[in-house]
């Protein structure tokens, strides 16, 4: 299916790794010119060599999003080097355990501008060029706004936000014909989420018990699964789609965790 992607100018933070990575490869494969927003320059330069090794578009700027600023300062620079924005995947964060008994104010504002005030900023900066174009956002989310999973109360926080803005966004920019929907994810393993599995006891153990849970072939939704979501948001596939926040979860949040797969 053509998604009628090509040449269109999309803004993915934290677009290096992860699931941000696997939304910029997957734009680049449809012909569209991703543009990777994130903290580490030579991740970024890394990625953005690999997909223009192959032939394609892309490009990548460093900005610190928790900075305010740099939000803005990201913006301007896209628009000096394209003219045009046609599409803002909002995808840095972290889960970064800023709960009740872990965290006092300041953690907790730190975290909200790591999770969630970027969000709003990078949409703020970029809505006059998102409607020249009558462009697209979507949000990357968690179920830990749905769940709960304790320790995280900044990140879920950011969340449940996040989700908000989304049906916000989406009735004030009806008159733009500007979409935002939200794509939600539960279990992806990246790097990140790698990362902190290998803090814990056991490790492998508990990877195990995590998967298990995952009702759809009790396995771990890959980058590649939430880019194809995002990619189809963000396409003109989805015309009539807006105000949505789509679980590309096997089921985790919604399903019966017990139970087990027919026919397995």
């Amino acid at each position: 299916m053509d998604l009628q992607l090509k040449d269109k100018v999309i803004i993915v933070t934290g677009g290096a790794k992860g699931i941000g990575e696997g939304i910029v490869r997957l734009l680049a494969k449809e012909g569209a010119i991703p543009v990777i927003v994130g903290r580490n320059e030579a991740d970024n330069a890394k990625l953005s060599d690999e997909i223009s090794a192959d032939g394609a578009q892309v490009h990548h700027l460093k900005a610190e999003l928790s900075i305010p600023q740099e939000n803005e300062q990201a913006i301007k620079t896209v628009l000096e080097k394209f003219g045009r924005i046609d599409g803002l995947v909002n995808n840095a964060g972290v889960n970064d355990g800023v709960g009740l008994a872990c965290g006092d104010y300041q953690k907790f504002i730190a975290s909200l501008h790591k999770n969630l005030v970027h969000y709003y900023l990078m949409a703020h900066y970029a809505l006059p060029a998102l409607i020249a174009s009558k462009g697209t956002i979507v949000n990357i989310g968690s179920k830990v706004a749905d769940t709960g999973q304790g320790g995280t109360s900044a990140y879920a926080a950011s969340n449940g936000a996040r989700n908000a803005l989304t049906r916000e966004w989406a009735v004030e920019l009806l008159p733009y014909g500007i979409r935002v929907n939200s794509v939600i994810v539960a279990e992806c393993y990246t790097p990140l989420y790698e990362t902190w599995i290998k803090t814990l006891p056991n490790p492998e153990e508990k990877l195990a018990s995590i998967t298990e849970k995952i009702p759809l072939g009790n396995r771990m939704t890959t980058a590649e699964e939430i880019g194809n979501a995002v990619l189809f948001l963000l396409s003109e596939r989805s015309s009539h789609t807006t105000g949505q926040l789509l679980y590309v979860d096997g089921g985790y949040t919604h399903l019966d965790r017990s139970i087990a797969p027919q026919g397995a």
